[in-house]
């Protein structure tokens, strides 16, 4: 099974843990020997930072930098970091990960554009336009039904259009309901939300509602399934069969062509536990409950290649 996995946050794992810590050695729920085994052949790696940490967002800016440069040398003949599709394909035509860098936290943007160009360069190919807070590009998910309608920013609305030229993907997960919609209307390129759920089923809002999911798809974008317990059962008890069954509803409701993965390994405090993903190597725990819930051989393959597979090719340069 091949797989591509649009969102984990190892890095930032990685940069906090001693120097003896790296992707091939480690006890985090993301290492190469794992990702082989699962047949991982794109992993995106996100640069997140909390912009609310540092005392200011050139702070925040160079920590994004950091990661950055650990994912440097975490190349390997194994693993690489690309900056292009075609690198991408010639890296699965001789059996080598590529390594996606992306941006969790558009805030360190800081309100130049010019920093966007700067990121491009060192191979950030996905932005998550906000984290958890309000920023230089708009405003985050929220409980707050005011805070949720309201959209991006006047420089957001700018970025967006940069990064459509550019080729790089814009992220909506974090992002509130009038960004998203803001995103759907002004991109000339398919957006993702790379780490997002589906609301019907678990009424949070960091997930997606039915109709933010089918403009999603009506607009040639995915998102990715993720695998934290509080966005897939209101009981935050989930198990594989829940991330089944978001994948079946998105189906349903989107069409296939919509679903991708987005798991957030290292992003939340995973346990090891029976029937439950604890580390990427255990990814093919899922195919059963896929299959149970009535998604296709043809479906599955789509959910884990197919649909970001054909995201990439559409926005990457």
């Amino acid at each position: 099974m091949r797989l591509i996995d649009l969102h984990c946050d190892t890095l930032s794992r990685l940069v906090k843990a001693p120097a003896e810590v790296t992707l091939s050695n480690n006890q985090l729920d993301m290492d190469l020997a794992g990702l082989k085994k699962a047949g991982m052949v794109v992993q995106f790696f996100a640069c997140y930072v909390d912009g609310q940490a540092y005392s200011n967002w050139d702070g925040a800016y160079d920590g994004v930098v950091e990661m950055l440069d650990r994912l440097k040398v975490e190349q390997s003949s194994e693993l690489k970091q690309v900056f292009s599709y075609s690198e991408i394909a010639d890296n699965m035509a001789n059996h080598i990960i590529s390594a996606v860098a992306t941006v969790e936290e558009g805030g360190i943007l800081n309100g130049d554009l010019n920093r966007l160009s700067k990121l491009y360069d060192k191979g950030v190919r996905l932005i998550t336009l906000t984290w958890n807070f309000e920023n230089c590009l708009g405003y985050p998910n929220s409980k707050d039904e005011n805070l949720m309608a309201k959209g991006l920013k006047a420089f957001g609305l700018e970025a967006i259009e940069e990064m459509n030229r550019l080729g790089m993907l814009i992220d909506v997960s974090h992002l509130s309901e009038g960004g998203f919609w803001d995103c759907i209307n002004h991109s000339k390129s398919p957006i993702c939300a790379s780490h997002s759920d589906a609301r019907t089923l678990c009424d949070h809002p960091r997930n997606l509602t039915d109709e933010m999911l089918k403009a999603l798809a009506d607009h040639g974008g995915v998102t990715g399934l993720n695998f934290v317990p509080a966005f897939l059962n209101p009981t935050q008890l989930a198990t594989c069969r829940d991330i089944a069954l978001h994948a079946k509803h998105m189906i349903n409701v989107a069409g296939e062509e919509v679903v991708a993965f987005g798991a957030d390994l290292d992003g939340f405090e995973n346990s090891k536990r029976v029937d439950w993903v604890g580390h990427v190597k255990e990814m093919e725990l899922l195919w059963p409950h896929f299959k149970q819930v009535g998604i296709t051989e043809r479906q599955i393959d789509k959910i884990a290649f197919e649909n970001a597979n054909r995201l990439m090719r559409d926005v990457f340069r």
